[in-house]
């Protein structure tokens, strides 16, 4: 499974809404398991430039790239650009993940 994030900021506060509409039509293309829109809460200290977030997965990179390539794609970033100052994005696949401490000694995870 591949996990994807993209992260926007507004040009102006008055663009969030907005821009959470105009993404909230990738909600329609049918390759993500799971895809999600929303306004940051913007609840941690050291960090609140991003003001929406993107949350999706897909099952393998071929359902990820036909997600890019669906016509409404094209169309949220037609209409979310002109909004938007900075988009982030990454992906990785989940298989690869840390989800433990390396064990300092060797170098490896748990």
């Amino acid at each position: 499974m591949i996990r994807h994030f993209v992260f926007f900021t507004a040009k102006s506060s008055e663009n969030i809404e907005p821009i959470q509409q105009g993404l909230s039509i990738l909600t329609e293309i049918p390759h993500a398991q799971t895809l999600e829109i929303a306004i940051n809460r913007k609840s941690d200290p050291l960090s609140s430039e991003v003001d929406i977030v993107v949350y999706g997965e897909f099952r393998d990179d071929a359902a990820l790239a036909a997600y890019k390539a669906h016509e409404l794609y094209a169309e949220a970033i037609r209409l979310v650009r002109p909004l938007r100052e900075m988009r982030l994005a990454a992906d990785y696949q989940v298989s690869a993940a840390v989800t433990r401490p390396f064990d300092r000694s060797s170098g490896r995870t748990g």
